[in-house]
């Protein structure tokens, strides 16, 4: 397999313009994850942060307390599931855009 180094080049600035596309992409997804049938609510962005915190007033009692932080943590995995999906979709079409592009290049 040979591999000319002018189409290297060029395609190594694709992939670099489209990693930075994707980073900006994803700073843009947001996700709600959601646990005990929407009893607590969390936003996080593609950069896994969390933004918000979202509680049904009737789960906040003191006696609730360990349902309520074991809620939370349901909720934030479940975010957490929805931003990876988000990634592997986008990082799917990236390496497939490599992949032909490398492949259409093999063809001297």
């Amino acid at each position: 397999m040979r591999i000319n180094p002018q189409d290297f080049i060029k395609n190594a600035q694709k992939l670099q313009e489209q990693m930075g596309n994707f980073q900006e992409k994803m700073e843009e997804v947001g996700v709600t994850g959601r646990a005990g049938g929407g009893m607590v609510e969390v936003d996080m962005n593609g950069r896994m942060e969390l933004n918000a915190v979202r509680f049904e007033q009737s789960i906040v009692k003191p006696e609730n307390c360990e349902m309520l932080q074991d809620l939370v943590q349901a909720a934030v995995n479940d975010a957490i599931e929805k931003i990876r999906g988000e990634l592997s979709s986008e990082m799917g079409s990236i390496v497939s855009d490599i992949s032909s592009a490398f492949s259409s290049d093999d063809k001297s």
